[in-house]
C-alpha cells in the first residue's frame, strides 16, 4: 500500500471522526486538509491507548508502516520523546515529555483560540510543529511565534515546518517568560499543562487578548481554560473541557515516594480513623480537579495489591504530611491513618463534600481569574472563590 494512499485514507476517516465529535468545525476544516499530521510525526511513536493517558509500545513506520499510518491517523495523542530527550530507544521511557497531542484535543484549542484573520498567535510548546503549521496556514506564518524549551526538539519542529512550507517565528527558551519581543498578541495558546498561568502570558496579550491552556491544580485533574485579557491587566474566563496535558518544564514539581515520608515502618507515628468515604470517591478527573483547587500542595499516589485492593496515599510536596485510605471491596468503613501538620485525609473529605455540597459540578461552571498577584479559582462567577482547605 503507498503511503500516499495510506495518508489519504486515513486523513478522510480521521476527518470524519473529529467532525463528528464536533472538534473540527468547518473554519478549521481547510487547515486541517492542507496540513498533514504524518508530515509532523517522526518514524518512532508510542501510540496512546485507551484513556489517552497511557502509552502504547513503540511503532516504528520503517518496520510497521500500516500500523505506523493507522496510528498517526487515529484520534489519539503520539507520544514523541521521553524523559526530556535522555531515554533512547524503542522501550517506553520513565516520563513522557513530548508528543504530538490528540488531534480532539488540537482542533477543540484551536476553536476555543477563536482566531480572527490579521491575529498574532503566541504559542507555547512547539512540539513536534502541527500546531504551528496550522496556525500558519490560517493566519500566515508571519503572525505565528512558537516556543519550545527542547533543543532536538525545536529543531526537529523547524525542519519538518521549513519542509511545509511553514515559517513561523520559532524561539527557544522559557516558555513562562513568552516572547515579549514579537508582541503585543491577540492569542496566546499553550500545548502544555500548567499550575499557574505565568503572568507574562497576560502582560504580552492585547486588552481583549484571549488565552487557551490546559491547567491542573498539584493534586490532579486538568481542564482547558479560556481567558480574557482585560483593560485591567487581569484575564478571566471559564474551563471550557477536560484535558491532560504534559506539564510546562518550568512547572514540574518533585514527587517523592511513601518511603520518604515515613520515619518509621508504616503507620508509624499515624493517628487512625475510619471514613465513610470511599477512596474510589476522589479518584475520578473531575472530582480530583476539584479537591486539588481546594487542597493546594498535595498529591496522592495509590499503591494497588494482588487481591483487588489498594492503599490512596496522600502527600504534601513540603514533605511535612502523609496519610493513607485503604480500600477493599465490599467495604462501607475505611482505615485512615494521617501524620503531620497537614491532615491530608481531612482536607480531602472536606473538599469532596463541598463539591458534592455543590451539585457535583463539571469543569463548565469552574473559572480562573489571573492578576499579577495570583490566581483565583472560582465557581459559577469570579464573586464566588473556590475555598481553600489547607
Amino acid at each position: 500500500m503507498s503511503d500516499k494512499h495510506d495518508a489519504e485514507a486515513g486523513r478522510t476517516r480521521l476527518a470524519s471522526t473529529l467532525v463528528a465529535n464536533g472538534s473540527l468545525t468547518s473554519d478549521w476544516l481547510g487547515p486541517y486538509n492542507a496540513v498533514p499530521r504524518h508530515l509532523f510525526v517522526p518514524d518512532t511513536i508510542w501510540p496512546g491507548q485507551g484513556d489517552g493517558v497511557r502509552q502504547g509500545e513503540a511503532v516504528s513506520l520503517s518496520t510497521a508502516p500500516e500500523t505506523w499510518w493507522n496510528a498517526v491517523y487515529s484520534d489519539v495523542p503520539l507520544t514523541t520523546q521521553w524523559d526530556d530527550g535522555e531515554h533512547a530507544g524503542n522501550r517506553r521511557g520513565t516520563m513522557p515529555t513530548s508528543s504530538n497531542s490528540m488531534p480532539t484535543m488540537v482542533f477543540s484549542m484551536l476553536a476555543a483560540l477563536d482566531v480572527e484573520d490579521g491575529n498574532r498567535v503566541l504559542e507555547i510548546g512547539t512540539g513536534t510543529g502541527w500546531n504551528a503549521a496550522l496556525l500558519s496556514y490560517r493566519l500566515g506564518s508571519e503572525n505565528v511565534v512558537t516556543v519550545e524549551v527542547d533543543d532536538d526538539s525545536a529543531a526537529s519542529a523547524q525542519r519538518r515546518l521549513v519542509l511545509a512550507g511553514y515559517s513561523p517565528t520559532p524561539v527557544v527558551g522559557d516558555g513562562t517568560e513568552g516572547y515579549a519581543k514579537a508582541g503585543p498578541y491577540d492569542r496566546v495558546i499553550a500545548t502544555c499543562s500548567v499550575g499557574r498561568v505565568p503572568y507574562a502570558w497576560v502582560k504580552q496579550s492585547r486588552p481583549g487578548g484571549v488565552i487557551v491552556a490546559p491547567w491542573g491544580p498539584e493534586y490532579g485533574g486538568e481542564a482547558v481554560v479560556r481567558l480574557t485579557v482585560g483593560d485591567d491587566g487581569t484575564a478571566s474566563g471559564r474551563f471550557v473541557g477536560s484535558s491532560a496535558f504534559m506539564r510546562l518544564r518550568q512547572q514540574r514539581t518533585a514527587r517523592p515516594s511513601s518511603l520518604t515520608y515515613l520515619a518509621a515502618p508504616w503507620p508509624a507515628d499515624g493517628d487512625r480513623s475510619v471514613t465513610h468515604l470511599s477512596p474510589d470517591d476522589v479518584g475520578g478527573w473531575l472530582a480530583m480537579f476539584a479537591i486539588g483547587v481546594q487542597v493546594p500542595g498535595a498529591f496522592p499516589l495509590t499503591e494497588r495489591y494482588d487481591d483487588g485492593s489498594y492503599t490512596l496515599w496522600l502527600h504534601d510536596t513540603a514533605v511535612t504530611s502523609w496519610a493513607t485510605a485503604d480500600w477493599e471491596p465490599d467495604r462501607m468503613e475505611y482505615e485512615v491513618v494521617q501524620s503531620g501538620p497537614r491532615n491530608l485525609w481531612d482536607e480531602v473529605e472536606t473538599a469532596w463534600h463541598w463539591w458534592d455540597d455543590q451539585g457535583r459540578p463539571g469543569f463548565n461552571r469552574f473559572g480562573l481569574t489571573v492578576t499579577s498577584d495570583g490566581h483565583t479559582v472560582w465557581l459559577d462567577s469570579p464573586e464566588n472563590p473556590v475555598p481553600i482547605r489547607a
